[in-house]
C-alpha cells in the first residue's frame, strides 16, 4: 500500500553494559577496525587490540560472548606483500587472536585489520 509506514518495536534488554535494542539476532554482536600498530580506528563492543608480534593480535571484547562456539569474520588490506593467509585462532568468550601470513611465509602486519563477531552476548 503506497504511503503507509509500517512500525517494527524492538524490545529493550540489557546484555552486560550494552543495551540490545539495537543488537539483535543475526547482527554483529562486537567488530572493530584497527591499524598496523593495533590501534583501534573504529569499534563496537571491544575495548583493545593487543599486539602479540607482528601480523598477531588479540581482540578483547568488552561484553563477553555467550560461548566460544560464535561466528567470525576477517579480512585485512596490505600494499605488499600480498598477505597469503588469514588466520583466526585462540576464541574465548572475552577475546580471540587473529594472524597473518605473507606470500613469503612470514608473519606480516597489514595496513588495517577488521573482524566481526556473531553470536549470543552472556
Amino acid at each position: 500500500m503506497a504511503g503507509t509506514i509500517i512500525a517494527d518495536t524492538l524490545t529493550h534488554s540489557t546484555a552486560g553494559s550494552i543495551a540490545t535494542n539495537y543488537v539483535v539476532n543475526g547482527s554483529a554482536k562486537a567488530w572493530v577496525q584497527y591499524n598496523t600498530s593495533h590501534v583501534v580506528q573504529d569499534s563496537f563492543n571491544v575495548t583493545s587490540v593487543t599486539d602479540v608480534g607482528t601480523g598477531q593480535g588479540t581482540i578483547n571484547i568488552s561484553n563477553a560472548m555467550n560461548n566460544a562456539g560464535y561466528s567470525l569474520a576477517y579480512s585485512s588490506g596490505i600494499v605488499g606483500p600480498a598477505i597469503n593467509g588469514l588466520r583466526i585462532s585462540a576464541m574465548a568468550t572475552s577475546s580471540y587472536s587473529t594472524q597473518q601470513v605473507n606470500n613469503g611465509g612470514s608473519y606480516a602486519d597489514s595496513d588495517f585489520c577488521c573482524t566481526s563477531v556473531k553470536g549470543d552476548l552472556a
